[in-house]
C-alpha cells in the first residue's frame, strides 16, 4: 500500500517525531506542499492520502482509482469533497482535540495583551516615552482587568468550553451564542445579545454556510465600542474590511484575528494596513504548539492503524 502526505510542512519541519507515521505503510510520499494543479497527479496511485489544507475535490477524488483513505490533519472538513468520497466509498477521518491547549493559551494571550495595551506600552519603551517621563510608572495608556468583565463565546464545542474554563479563572463571566443556524439550547443567549453584552467575544465555530460574514458591519455596529473580538476559528467568519473599518473609527476597542480568508495573504487583506489601532493579526499559528503538532502526527498515525485493522475512528460524512 502507499501513502501520499499532501502538505506535511504544514505540521512539521522537522521538529517532530514522524517514525511511527512512516511504519504505519510500506511506501510514503511526504511532499512538503502540493499545488492545486498536481493533487489529481500525486494521489492518482495513492491508497491513503492525508492533507491538511490540501484541497481534494471531487476531480482528484474520482481519478484516484486505489483510494480507500483520507486522513485530514485537522478537525475543519472543509478542504474535502465529503459527497464524492461517500459517493466512491472513500472513508475520511479528522482528528480532534488535538490543539485544544495551544489555541486556548493563544486566546488569553491575545486577550490579555489586547486588555493590558500591551503593545502601547512596549512601544512607549522603543519610542522613549518611559525614559523622559516625570514618574516611575508611565500610566498614558489605561487599562482594565478582565476580572468582572463579560467573555461572549460564539461555537461551544471542544474550544469554546475549554476557554470557558479558563477564563473562570480571570474571573470573566461567561455567555454563550445560541448556534448559528442550529436549534436554540437552554441557557444560551442570542447572537444579537451577546454583540451588546460582552466585553470580549471569541470565535470559535466552523465557517459554514450559516457562519460566513457572521460579524460583519451592522454586528460590530451592535458591540461596546470597549468591546474586543478574538478569531481563532476561521477566516471568512469576520468580514475583514468591516473590521478594518470598525477598528479606525473606533467602533470597538480592538481586535485579534489569526485566521484570515485567504492563506497565506498573498493578495493583501484590509487588516494587513499597519496603520490600523490596537489590531494583532497572527499567521495561523494558535493551533501549533509543539505538544499539539505531535498529538495531530500520533492521532493520523492512529487513524491509519485503525481503518488498517478493520475498525475506522473519527469518521466523518457529508
Amino acid at each position: 500500500m502507499r501513502g501520499v502526505f499532501l502538505d506535511d510542512h504544514s505540521v512539521s519541519r522537522g521538529d517532530l517525531d514522524l517514525e511511527a507515521l512512516r511504519s504505519t505503510l510500506p511506501e510514503w510520499a511526504f511532499r512538503g506542499t502540493t499545488a492545486t494543479s498536481e493533487v489529481a497527479a500525486a494521489i492518482r496511485d495513492a491508497d491513503i492520502v492525508i492533507s491538511n489544507k490540501v484541497l481534494l475535490d471531487s476531480q482528484a477524488l474520482t481519478a484516484a482509482t486505489r483510494l480507500k483513505l483520507v486522513c485530514i490533519a485537522a478537525t475543519g472538513t472543509n478542504n474535502v469533497d465529503l459527497v464524492t468520497a461517500d459517493r466512491l466509498g472513500i472513508t475520511v477521518c479528522n482528528v480532534q482535540a488535538y490543539a485544544t491547549t495551544s489555541v486556548v493559551e493563544h486566546v488569553f494571550m491575545v486577550m490579555l495583551a489586547l486588555s493590558h495595551r500591551l503593545q502601547n506600552h512596549t512601544r512607549a519603551v522603543h519610542q522613549g516615552d518611559w525614559q523622559t517621563a516625570s514618574n516611575f510608572s508611565l500610566l498614558d495608556h489605561p487599562f482594565n482587568e478582565l476580572n468582572g468583565k463579560t467573555l461572549g463565546i460564539i461555537g461551544y464545542g471542544e474550544l469554546g468550553k475549554a476557554v470557558a474554563r479558563t477564563a473562570e479563572a480571570f474571573g470573566l463571566r461567561i455567555l454563550v451564542s445560541q448556534r448559528p443556524g442550529g436549534p436554540d439550547k437552554p441557557g444560551r443567549c442570542t447572537l444579537e445579545q451577546l454583540l451588546q453584552k460582552a466585553d470580549i467575544i471569541s470565535l470559535h465555530c466552523p465557517l459554514t454556510d450559516a457562519t460566513r460574514n457572521l460579524i460583519g458591519r451592522a454586528e460590530l455596529a451592535k458591540m461596546r465600542n470597549s468591546a474586543l473580538l478574538i478569531n481563532t476559528a476561521r477566516g471568512g467568519i469576520v468580514n475583514e474590511a468591516d473590521l478594518a473599518d470598525a477598528l479606525r473609527a473606533g467602533d470597538i476597542a480592538g481586535a485579534a484575528l489569526d485566521v484570515l480568508t485567504e492563506e497565506p495573504p498573498r493578495h493583501g487583506n484590509p487588516l494587513l494596513d499597519p496603520a490600523i489601532p490596537n489590531l494583532i493579526v497572527t499567521p495561523h499559528v494558535a493551533w501549533a504548539g509543539i505538544n499539539s503538532r505531535q498529538t495531530l502526527v500520533n492521532e493520523l498515525t492512529a487513524n491509519i492503524q485503525a481503518f488498517l485493522a478493520g475498525t475506522p475512528r473519527n469518521v466523518v460524512h457529508a
